[in-house]
């Protein structure tokens, strides 16, 4: 059977303008939250090398629980994207309500671990000097944990409606309070103390929760929510309806952190090769990061377009959403893939005057310039799949691409054969490769096989609205 009977052109064209509409401003909403770290590092760096390092060691604690809560609380855009293609938009409240239980109760889970990730400050080597500001900053941060939960709930509901402008809004909004009052936090302006890496965790957790507050009211009074049952889904905890939700976010906060984990321990690993080493690695890498979130933010829209066509039943619609999502993001890794590989040069002197830096950093970035369409593949196959809401299999393929090939001989390369943070990053590309090979054979596979169902007839009593895929 084959993936389409017959390729209808006009079809595939307006497929791409709905994925691109709904993707630029999630795009925009991705880069601005790489903004928050930049603005951080740029306020901390300018202040002195002790507090930046406090910063960015805080941030990297930090990013662990951002990955967690965006992972678990990514079951919410596809549950509302089938809701609203199946034309059930008045049970979307009731999912909605029970995911911000979820997300109330996950906040919790993390602000505690945040509070309480000493020993880990510990296992990766801190310096005691260090030490103490950063658990400061930590501290500080982890009240932002429940608004950052909520965020990515309010994010879900109206990405899931494919209302994508919202998260741009609030994101920007959010990066452009975070730099004048991270400022006067952490310098002491306006008769305040200087209060360094703790200025910068308050701040930070300070506009998430004005970003969250925001949005609430904005979810609260638009038209465009009015017709969802949001009061009439106000609810106590179901315990079913939630452990749908977990079911399927679950698997994606693990995949997530797998693939976070993957650079983790790169960095930790090349932080072993000397400073020249480090500063290449964190300039080649910044660069990756900036030119992947254009893929992310597409591999979003690509859920919400597969969902929609698993809730109007449209077993075409969901090739043509995932297929047409997957080429997009091989055509936006052509230009990034070409400007790492072309101009390595010009990227790192944006960083860094350092000849002996710029000379490795241009090496890697040449090799980040290789994985760009593999990393397209797998975050634009990752995507799709989300929409089907299938994320078990996903999971053990992330898990075993990255930590089962990537980790291995990335340090099989850099140490018994010599090649340093060069054999390191060629293990990037091994993982990568190996996840967007399985992840899109699932996704072709289960289209092909049409292996999953529309949302089931409502229940009065629980709103379930999943996609059940066979294994």
């Amino acid at each position: 059977m084959s993936l389409f009977p017959s390729l209808d052109r006009a079809r595939a064209a307006r497929e791409l303008g709905a994925t691109v509409r709904l993707a630029l401003p999630l795009i925009a909403a991705q880069l601005a939250a790489v903004g928050a770290n930049v603005v951080d590092a740029v306020l901390a760096g300018h202040l002195n090398a002790h507090v930046q390092a406090a910063v960015t060691t805080g941030v990297s604690i930090w990013a662990l629980a951002l990955v967690s809560g965006l992972g678990m609380m990514m079951a919410v855009p596809p549950s509302v994207a089938q809701l609203d293609g199946a034309g059930r938009r008045r049970e979307i409240g009731a999912v909605f309500v029970q995911a911000l239980w979820l997300a109330l109760a996950l906040g919790a889970v993390l602000w505690f671990g945040v509070r309480h990730a000493a020993p880990l400050l510990d296992l990766i080597g801190v310096v005691p000097t260090l030490r103490d500001d950063v658990v400061r900053f930590l501290h500080a941060i982890s009240w932002a944990a429940p608004a950052l939960t909520c965020y990515f709930a309010l994010r879900g509901l109206s990405e899931g409606l494919s209302m994508t402008r919202p998260s741009m809004l609030f994101s920007f909004g959010g990066l452009l309070v975070l730099a004048p009052l991270g400022y006067v936090l952490m310098y002491g302006r306006l008769g305040l103390p200087a209060l360094g890496s703790l200025g910068s965790g308050i701040a930070t957790a300070a506009v998430l929760w004005l970003e969250v507050l925001g949005f609430a009211v904005y979810v609260a009074r638009h038209p465009r929510y009015r017709d969802l049952g949001l009061r009439a889904g106000l609810a106590w905890p179901r315990p079913r309806m939630i452990l749908d939700l977990v079911k399927v976010g679950g698997p994606m906060a693990v995949s997530l952190l797998a693939e976070g984990g993957l650079f983790v321990a790169v960095a930790l690993v090349i932080a072993t090769l000397g400073e020249t080493v480090v500063a290449s690695h964190q300039v080649a890498l910044n660069v990756a990061t900036v030119s992947f979130m254009v893929p992310l933010g597409l591999s979003m829209a690509i859920t919400v377009r597969v969902g929609h066509a698993v809730g109007r039943g449209d077993t075409v619609g969901v090739r043509y959403a995932g297929f047409c999502g997957i080429a997009l993001a091989l055509g936006v890794q052509l230009f990034s893939s070409g400007l790492m590989l072309g101009v390595p040069d010009l990227l790192a002197r944006l960083y860094t005057h350092d000849a002996a830096v710029i000379a490795l950093a241009v090496q890697l970035m040449r090799l980040a310039g290789l994985f760009q369409f593999s990393d397209g593949i797998q975050v634009a196959s990752n995507g799709a799949l989300r929409g089907l809401k299938d994320t078990r299999v996903p999971m053990a393929i992330t898990l075993l691409a990255y930590w089962g090939v990537g980790m291995p001989v990335g340090w099989w390369l850099a140490f018994p054969q010599g090649l340093g943070a060069r054999g390191m990053w060629m293990g990037l590309i091994a993982g990568l490769s190996m996840a967007a090979l399985l992840l899109f054979a699932r996704f072709a596979h289960s289209a092909r096989r049409a292996r999953w169902r529309a949302p089931a007839a409502a229940d009065m009593t629980e709103t379930r609205g999943a996609v059940t895929l066979t294994d």
